[in-house]
């Protein structure tokens, strides 16, 4: 069976990041080591406690009909609204009798290279700390209601803990062939921005979807987004935006079919063919397409967020 990664890999081991891939440098605080995990968990105080409740009821008002089936059951599962930003030792404890997995917590955004390594061993890497009243409705670095409401969740699926850990493994051959770019734009329109075709309708599965109010409702129900099937080629050839609401999403006929789709894909042919940049703007609908709707684009032609555009 051909995979995203080597076989032979050791996975255990932290990857080095070769000197000429292109990717974002980041300057590591003083107080973590290369695997760049905190010591501990933040110690939230009420305030805090009270945004996740805040951030935890509006969300759960809108999702009902918007987001995916596995998403919602994985909420109930963890007892994500039992009160205050969930312990990450107890998380871990439940996930891992479920899945395998565990929540970890980093500081800021990590790099890449130490990103997939944890993802590689089952380990989720969250923010540490959470946003203010200031930062509520939008916050630019994610935060542990991002990491741990979005995608936790989504963790407790079998298939889905599956797929995270291949995409993890993914890294190391994305790397030797300096294709990170592409390797990301797939994470990104999957697991940050990724639909679901259920036989309810459509429905989200992204945790960039998921964690915010405004695209929770414009990915599924707005006319201004094209919505595409899942090409994996096509989908790692797409630029993509974000600051704002996405022109594009992607679209799976089930978790079974995003897995098999991109582990049993061989991509060293793909990573040798592509060039460093993207070939697809984040609006293009193509003649390969299999088009669920064609956007009108409108929001992303009135100029989107910056302009006071209506996500409609």
């Amino acid at each position: 069976m051909a995979t995203l990664a080597k076989e032979e890999t050791d996975f255990t081991t932290l990857p080095d990041m070769p000197a000429d891939v292109f990717t974002a440098p980041l300057k590591r605080p003083e107080h973590v080591g290369e695997d760049w995990l905190e010591p501990k968990q933040t110690e939230y105080d009420s305030e805090d406690d009270a945004i996740w409740d805040d951030l935890f009821k509006r969300q759960m008002e809108i999702l009902p009909g918007r987001a995916a089936t596995a998403f919602l059951e994985g909420t109930e599962k963890l007892d994500l609204g039992r009160g205050g930003v969930p312990d990450f030792g107890q998380l871990s404890e439940e996930l891992g009798a479920m899945t395998g997995w565990s929540v970890v917590p980093v500081p800021m955004l990590i790099p890449d290279h130490v990103f997939f390594w944890h993802l590689a061993n089952r380990r989720f890497p969250a923010g540490n700390f959470i946003r203010t009243r200031e930062t509520f409705d939008y916050i630019q670095e994610p935060d542990v209601f991002h990491d741990v409401f979005g995608h936790v969740p989504m963790l407790t699926d079998p298939v889905f803990a599956d797929y995270m850990q291949e995409y993890g493994r993914a890294g190391w051959r994305a790397m030797e062939y300096n294709r990170l770019k592409a390797l990301g734009a797939l994470y990104w329109y999957t697991v940050e921005f990724g639909l679901i075709q259920e036989d309810v309708g459509l429905r989200a599965y992204g945790a960039g979807i998921l964690s915010g109010p405004t695209e929770a409702v414009y990915a599924v129900e707005a006319e201004s987004p094209n919505r595409i099937m899942l090409n994996v080629d096509r989908v790692m050839r797409t630029d993509y935006v974000i600051s704002d609401l996405q022109p594009t999403y992607f679209v799976i006929d089930s978790f079974e079919d995003l897995y098999h789709q991109t582990v049993e894909r061989d991509f060293e042919k793909l990573y040798r063919n592509l060039g460093p940049g993207f070939t697809y703007a984040n609006t293009a609908v193509i003649d390969i397409d299999n088009v669920v709707n064609r956007g009108t684009l409108e929001y992303t032609l009135r100029g989107g967020r910056g302009s006071g555009a209506k996500p409609v």
